[in-house]
């Protein structure tokens, strides 16, 4: 059925291309003061776009014909237009002020079908996006389990993604895109509503935050080339966006309720509106459930405040906080044995983890003429995760003595000024970004003993002298960078860019080194004390194109350099499945690629590409034997570099529009797929050269259908994921599990919803097909072991919006 449908997706494209007949209609708005009018809404066709910081706006494929395009702002009089559409259309447009009044002028129009994906702009508020590989979730036109965060789900339409899904309620997202290890987001530059998240940006750049997708407006990802503007991570950048207050309503209120399978309930909760100059957005979030194993039990709390205040029609100041705190049971992991006996088995009691989390950002907006815009972000992050449970291998039973306590806290501050300035160029518009950032973390580690009991109690024995280490790492960064679109002609455009990193990192404390022969006797027994300082500076490099033959098709392609700093912070943790070389390297490499868009609006979106990921001293993991106890235990190190070579394609079709352009029914398929080849080279090791690279399935399938009508519309969906290795030496069993083959395997969802004026109701099906498997082989918490994720699952969800 695949093969089929791939077919006629293929010839429906090739018929399209050719057999539309459409023009652009692009131009500048301007006040009557002579300023440029950003923001303004362009409605045309059942299109609609907003004006840049220049005013300027773009719509493609839109049909010949008599057509009537409508642009207002808050403020100034609705401004019509009306042409006969037969070419190629440029304008210039004035808006003439209607008094004081801050009442936003909402224009109705029919709602745009969309897919729910898309791409970036060239250019949105100061950040470039031309010639980049970039994807744009749109959750409000999405069916899925957004109680869970169902990432399968939510991600389903980005090409690459590799998924962890030990984690059925969505408390911790974990992905990695084109050969990237999926651990809490920790290979990409992770951010919410534009600044960071993750415990430590460059020591320890895990997210154990996930921002909830009820409250999200969408998703924006940007692959490797996004490390110049944002960071040097290899994934490149993902970036939360929040919804706002509405700003034709005063209060706003959502409520959205639901129940699910395994004891899950969920309540969502939001505000918004708009008063005067100021717009506000506040949620409130509850979660608990027991999942579907024993000792799962969870319970999380999660809110979040915003607020903008316009200060005039140039400036505006943005305040925003976000609190989150958990408590989970953890059930640890299984044997091979254990889990193809029962999946559902658990054999620890005693683990738990509680995670605290406090982010706050305050950034302004300024607009310095009708080609010049400055925005300064400052945030910052006050957080702590602790764990206590028995890390002992899973083959061997809980000895039921003291308890290993693992706990962080993070304290970061960090400041991103950027300065965006448009400029004519052959006559033609180009655009110049500059910008410096800031950043400094301080992380503390603590690892000791705890009690015997099984209960949550999270205090160390002895505080004053832990049994395993005590570390502060503190960390500083400030960096420059600048890129540069310069549209040589209306169709190609070429975007260099460079950026200087300073990197300060450190490390200060003691751990304790303890051996103990087979008997159990301490053969072994000292207390080190070490102090180490890293400093370094490097310039990164790159080079995008963009080009555009016809509005409807994009050619673009993208080289840029990457680099990744050592997790410093995980130097030092007592482990007995895992190990860590004392002399880690950065890593360094770089990422290109290169594909083609396509987009006809409400009928075909197609994005494909093509990539090659060099990544020199390449962090991995290799099955060791302790030469003591003769116990295996994986050993992270630099194991050689790596290669990943890799194609990718997401494509979407409205079926019925094929053949009846004005249809009330709508009837789409997607299909998104890829391939990655990721094996290690060079290595001084002959044994790793061509062992491919772990936790990399060589392809990945999700295909779904989506039907709407009205207030109703239901997704089902498929998704594909190839067999994969769990460390570099590509081993394919281990006894105690930490090691091995993870398992190829297919997953099937359902989802549908109803709406009806003020009311919501939404349900589905996750894996309705039951299959059994698992996606991750952990080498200490939440496992160690094979991780199962969840069987067979529903939920249901009431909303109500006032």
């Amino acid at each position: 059925m695949f093969k089929f449908l791939s077919i006629l997706f293929v010839l429906c494209c090739c018929n399209i291309l050719f057999a539309q007949n459409e023009f652009t209609i692009q131009g500048n708005v301007y006040l009557s003061n002579g300023i440029a009018a950003a923001d303004a809404q362009v409605n045309c066709a059942n299109q609609k776009v907003k004006t840049d910081v220049a005013g300027h706006f773009m719509l493609p494929h839109v049909k010949e014909g008599n057509i009537q395009l409508i642009v207002f702002l808050v403020g100034y009089k609705n401004h019509i237009e009306k042409l006969k559409l037969i070419s190629d259309t440029t304008l210039l447009i004035q808006l003439d002020s209607i008094g004081n009044t801050l009442t936003e002028i909402v224009i109705e129009s029919e709602k745009d079908n969309s897919f729910g994906i898309g791409k970036l702009n060239n250019v949105e508020g100061t950040s470039i996006y031309a010639g980049k590989k970039s994807e744009v979730i749109y959750l409000n036109d999405m069916n899925a389990n957004l109680a869970t965060n169902n990432s399968r789900q939510v991600f389903a339409k980005v090409a690459g993604i590799n998924i962890f899904e030990n984690d059925g309620a969505g408390i911790q997202l974990g992905i990695g895109g084109r050969g990237l290890n999926p651990n809490r987001v920790s290979n990409f530059n992770t951010r919410q509503n534009g600044y960071d998240i993750s415990a430590d940006a460059l020591g320890y750049p895990e997210s154990y935050y996930t921002p909830p997708t009820e409250a999200l407006d969408r998703i924006e990802v940007i692959r490797g080339a996004a490390s110049l503007q944002y960071g040097t991570q290899f994934g490149g950048f993902i970036n939360f966006k929040f919804k706002k207050g509405p700003a034709d309503k005063k209060i706003q209120l959502t409520s959205r309720q639901t129940y699910g399978s395994f004891g899950l309930i969920n309540s969502f909760n939001s505000l918004g509106g708009t008063v005067k100059k100021i717009n506000y957005y506040a949620f409130y979030q509850y979660k608990q459930g027991d999942s579907w194993r024993p000792n799962s039990e969870f319970k999380m709390h999660t809110a979040h405040a915003s607020v903008n205040y316009q200060v005039n029609s140039n400036l505006k100041i943005t305040g925003e906080y976000t609190y989150m705190t958990y408590l989970a049971h953890q059930p640890g992991g299984l044997t091979d044995k254990q889990f193809n006996l029962d999946p559902s088995k658990s054999i620890r009691n005693r683990n738990w983890f509680k995670v605290n989390w406090n982010l706050a950002s305050l950034s302004l907006d300024w607009k310095l003429s009708p080609s010049a815009r400055i925005s300064w972000m400052n945030f910052g992050l006050i957080a702590d995760r602790i764990t206590v449970g028995y890390l002992g291998q899973i083959n061997r039973a809980d000895p039921l003595t003291e308890r290993d306590i693992l706990g962080d806290e993070y304290k970061n501050f960090g400041s991103e000024l950027r300065f965006l300035k448009r400029y004519e160029l052959f006559k033609n518009t180009s655009v110049f970004l500059i910008g410096a950032r800031y950043y400094q973390g301080k992380t503390i580690r603590k690892q000791g003993l705890g009690d015997t009991t099984s209960k949550a109690n999270f205090s160390y024995l002895n505080p004053n002298d832990l049994e395993h280490s005590d570390y502060t790492f503190p960390s500083k960064n400030i960096a420059l960078f600048s890129e540069n679109i310069f549209q040589l002609t209306k169709k190609l455009s070429l975007t260099p860019g460079v950026r200087f990193e300073y990197i300060s990192t450190s490390a200060a404390g003691y751990y304790k080194e303890t051996n103990k022969d087979l008997a159990g006797n301490i053969i072994l027994d000292l207390k080190r004390e070490e102090e180490r300082n890293s400093n370094r500076s490097f310039l990164l490099g790159g080079l995008g194109l963009l080009y555009k033959p016809v509005s409807k098709v994009e050619l673009y392609a993208n080289f840029s350099q990457n680099y990744r700093s050592i997790n410093f912070n995980d130097m030092r943790v007592v482990n007995p499945n895992f190990k860590v070389d004392p002399n880690l390297k950065d890593e360094t490499g770089y990422t290109a690629d290169g594909g083609i868009r396509l987009t006809l609006k409400d009928l075909l979106y197609l994005d494909f590409s093509v990539y090659y990921l060099r990544y020199n001293d390449r962090i991995g993991t290799v099955l060791k034997e302790d030469e003591a106890t003769y116990v295996l235990y994986r050993y992270r190190t630099n194991i050689s570099d790596s290669r990943n070579i890799g194609a990718e394609c997401f494509g979407e079709i409205d079926l019925i529009k094929l053949f009846k352009k004005q249809a009330k029914h709508k009837l789409s398929y997607f299909v998104n797929v890829s391939y990655t080849d990721a094996r290690y080279i060079s290595s001084q090791q002959s044994g790793f050269n061509d062992k491919l690279v772990e936790l990399v399935p060589m392809s990945i399938l999700r295909s779904g259908l989506t039907y709407k009508y009205k207030g109703f519309s239901t997704t089902v969906q498929g998704s594909y994921t190839a067999e994969q290795f769990a460390d570099a030496s590509n081993s394919k069993f281990s006894t105690n599990a930490i090691t091995g083959i993870i398992p190829a395997y297919t997953i099937c969802d359902f989802s549908a919803q109803y709406t009806y004026k003020f009311l919501n109701v939404s349900a589905g099906v996750n894996n309705f097909l039951n299959e059994i498997y698992f996606t991750r082989r952990a080498e200490g918490y939440p496992g160690p072991g094979i991780l199962p994720s969840d069987p067979r699952n529903f939920y249901v969800t009431l909303q109500i919006k006032l």
